[in-house]
């Protein structure tokens, strides 16, 4: 029994092996690559590369393949136990030329595949229908890729050759691989479309290493669905589609050769970027269908500082006569890339290469074998039956029960079951992520990003433990707030503080139950006695983001202390929304010389009740609803933030009747080779009776100081670096901020700045002036300008940065308008 046991262990290994062959296609008289050439076996085909590279893998020996490119005779190649071929192809005498009018006849396909495109989408020619999908995502290496020897190093000094040592990296790395990946997930959903809305739920779901999933990568969105969309997503980079109205503008066409799948006759159409600047844009093959002009297969791919490609597969319907999705591939392996790349939170890297023109005399190392490959598989299909889709809004739903799934579940929806290599990247990491606490790791990793640390049930908030400002001096304090392991239904927080220097303790307590878990609402209340910067813009919305320090209050002098009494409901209820609706009643007394006038009576303190919404608004995000909560899981640009507040005259001794609206959008755009632009706008309307301290400063960060050393201190965010505390004030104002930073320049050894430039502009407007006495300050209707550079993270997460205030507000005295900063960069590596 037992020799039969481990017989057909080895046949089942067997079966699993893979044969496979590399190689390149060329033109045989200039010796020129063939993109997109078309490679036949007995089991299927595939095509090259933009290189003319083909790499064909198979469970079955490849004893033969056949090569074909239009305009260029077909070859069969027999392989007699190769592995790699460079294929060589002779140009026919006659090739498909241009009609007589001079028109590309690749260009007279795609015109129709455009103008048949409501009829070939599925998304448009279907009423609704559901399938049920398999993925699997791995990051692995190819074994027979790598050379596993050992290598003697020798160094040479005075002409002797020293033995050194045995370099075994890709030995082990070779041995590793062979049995396992370094990376797993599988996933097994079901997509449903109503005809307007498309959604995955997540039926079951298994990540190598964790008991609960991190859920942002099960959220990535790899490459889209359609190939017909206007725009086409790799990456989390937008492109325009292939069959986009003005594709013709954008790409040019060229017919390769002529298939045929599922018996029926397809162009095989390859596309470009037509502009030389978007030379290593989005290109690839479109295989359309003679007949009905639809999408049989697409390959679209990004070759540069990544190489990342994404391939759809269809199958034909006789019945509705379209080709509907039955599965799609995305792969990412390195590319031309001179600086080390980390994508998908660093899961995957790759070192750099040397610049093009310099002698690569290194060999290659590990990171040049590893790819991410993630595969899915579409079955179950069901069209135009009657569908509703529940919670329309969430983008990916995942079921509750879907880290809980058996193993006879998973047998059932695999369309083969998990090789070798699979099952031991299952055992191999669920032992490493237990023994070094991994997840532990993780979630104390997650509350640090949000200024917390974890000590049971109580989170201590960081925020609190030390601060400085030049009313209090150094504020020592305590707080935070309990967490799930307390209660997942109800949370309490607070703090308290001491400023060394004023002498007074300052305090909060508060508390909320949760009355939604979908929409995550908690209703909840608390009372605080503080401080708070003057004629401050805050938005009550705003997420936390972790600071070792938080440099503008560092500075500050002139700030009014608050007793407010808060009730609120927090909730994410209306779609792509997260909101904050409270009622607030405040006692509030300026620490610093001002009166306020108002009908002929002077307001040294006074009274506010308020009520007030703060809405962030992500339209054009998705979002993902887990066990634990909902997520953001594509954060697209621009995003949204407003804020009104308004008093409620005669309740709660209020004294003033007066409103504000607040508004702030951002926009960025992050590029593969690290730079990133910016863009960041606020507006604020205060109207009616409101006194300085609930104004507006537009956010100065500079002292007023003669020399500027004596004036150098740490940047601020979205902060005017050269505008002097309490220089300016504003009811009403607009701000608009730019930045463009660069990739990380590597200058020697570890000093590797990050260039970033910054230009900011302000204008503003004081109504009711003659109403605040006590402090002088000026008006922004001339408008407010300064730009400058900042040369973050020089060493370590230490910058620096430097500003100049120019136009109408700029000072007599040159050195005045200079402002010199220290920045300061946390990176966690988390």
């Amino acid at each position: 029994m037992k020799q039969l046991t481990v017989l057909f262990l080895f046949f089942s290994l067997f079966s699993q092996a893979q044969f496979q062959i590399t190689g390149v296609v060329r033109d045989e008289t200039t010796h020129k690559p063939l993109p997109f050439a078309s490679i036949s076996t007995k089991n299927g085909f595939e095509i090259t590369d933009i290189d003319g590279k083909f790499d064909i893998q198979s469970k079955e020996p490849i004893l033969s393949f056949i090569v074909s490119y239009i305009g260029f005779q077909k070859k069969e190649i027999n392989t007699q136990g190769k592995k790699s071929f460079m294929v060589l192809l002779s140009p026919k005498s006659e090739s498909l030329q241009e009609v007589a009018i001079g028109e590309n006849p690749a260009n007279a396909v795609i015109k129709k595949a455009i103008a048949l495109k409501k009829q070939n989408d599925p998304q448009k020619k279907l009423n609704s229908f559901q399938f049920r999908a398999y993925n699997k995502l791995v990051i692995t290496a190819n074994p027979d890729s790598i050379n596993g020897t050992l290598d003697s190093i020798f160094v040479t000094n005075k002409g002797v050759r020293k033995f050194v040592k045995l370099d075994s990296t890709d030995f082990k790395f070779k041995k590793i691989i062979d049995k396992q990946h370094i990376y797993q997930t599988e996933k097994i959903s079901q997509y449903q479309f109503d005809g307007q809305h498309f959604k995955e739920n997540v039926l079951a779901t298994k990540m190598a290493g964790f008991k609960q999933p991190i859920y942002e990568l099960i959220g990535l969105k790899l490459q889209s669905f359609s190939v017909y969309d206007s725009k086409y997503e790799l990456l989390e980079n937008r492109y325009d589609g292939a069959l986009a109205n003005d594709a013709l503008r954008e790409y040019t066409f060229k017919i390769l050769d002529t298939v045929t799948i599922q018996e029926r006759d397809l162009y095989v159409i390859f596309f470009k970027n037509k502009k030389r600047a978007k030379k290593n844009g989005l290109h690839g093959v479109l295989y359309i269908d003679q007949k009905n002009y639809a999408i049989a297969k697409a390959i679209f791919r990004v070759k540069n500082i990544i190489d990342i490609s994404g391939i759809h597969d269809y199958e034909y319907l006789p019945e509705s006569d379209l080709w509907f999705p039955k599965g799609k591939t995305f792969k990412i392996v390195k590319g031309n890339n001179s600086e080390n790349i980390k994508i998908l939170g660093g899961q995957i890297q790759f070192e750099g290469d040397l610049e093009d023109g310099k002698t690569d005399t290194k060999e290659k190392v590990t990171s040049d074998f590893v790819y991410l490959m993630s595969e899915s598989n579409h079955f179950d299909f069901e069209f135009n039956v009657p569908l509703t889709i529940r919670k329309p809004a969430i983008a990916i739903d995942i079921k509750d029960d879907a880290i809980k799934k058996e193993e006879y579940f998973w047998q059932k929806y695999r369309k083969d079951s998990l090789d070798a290599r699979g099952k031991q990247t299952y055992k191999t990491l669920d032992s490493i992520v237990i023994k070094q606490g991994i997840e532990k790791k993780l979630r104390i990793g997650r509350r640090v990003l949000n200024g917390y640390i974890p000590l049971s049930f109580f989170d201590i908030d960081l925020r609190y433990l030390v601060k400085y400002n030049n009313y209090e001096g150094f504020r020592l304090g305590f707080g935070g707030m309990t967490n799930e392991k307390l209660s997942d239904k109800f949370r309490l927080d607070g703090y308290g503080a001491y400023g060394l220097k004023d002498g007074e303790f300052k305090y909060s307590a508060g508390g909320a139950v949760r009355v939604g878990k979908f929409s995550n609402s908690w209703i909840g209340g608390s009372y605080t006695d503080d401080i708070r910067e003057i004629a401050s813009t805050s938005f009550a919305i705003d997420k936390r983001v972790f600071k070792i320090y938080d440099p503008r209050p560092i500075n500050l002098s002139t700030f009014y202390r608050h007793k407010t009494w808060r009730a609120y409901i927090e909730t994410k209820i209306i779609p792509k929304t997260e909101s904050i609706w409270q009622i607030t009643q405040s006692h509030v007394e300026p620490l610093f010389s001002y009166v306020y006038n108002q009908n002929s009576d002077d307001y040294t303190s006074y009274n506010m009740t308020t009520a007030m919404v703060s809405l962030q608004w992500n339209p054009f995000s998705d979002f993902m609803q887990t066990p634990t909560g909902k997520l953001e899981i594509e954060k697209r640009y621009p995003k949204f933030t407003f804020q009104f507040t308004k008093s409620l005259p005669g309740i709660m001794e209020n004294d003033f009747d007066f409103g504000k609206v607040d508004i702030k959008a951002e926009y960025q755009k992050k590029y593969l080779n690290g730079q990133k632009t910016s863009f960041y706008t606020e507006f604020g309307y205060a109207f009616g009776d409101v006194p300085l301290t609930h104004l507006y400063n537009t956010s100065p960060n500079s002292l007023t100081k003669d020399n500027i050393l004596q004036r150098i201190t740490l940047a601020g965010k979205n902060s005017f670096e050269t505008m002097y505390f309490n220089e300016f004030f504003s009811s009403q104002y607009a701000l608009l901020q730019i930045k463009h930073a660069f990739k990380r320049m590597n200058l020697f050894g570890k000093v590797k700045p990050s260039v970033v430039l910054v230009s900011r502009a302000a204008w503003g407007n004081m109504e009711k002036p003659e109403q605040h006495f006590g402090i002088e300050y000026k008006t922004l209707n001339d408008g407010y300008f300064e730009s400058g550079i900042e040369l973050n993270q020089i060493y370590k997460g230490l910058g620096l940065s430097g500003f100049y205030r120019y136009g109408p507000n700029q000072l007599l005295r040159f050195e005045d308008n200079i402002s010199i900063k220290l920045s300061f960069v946390l990176d966690l590596g988390l």
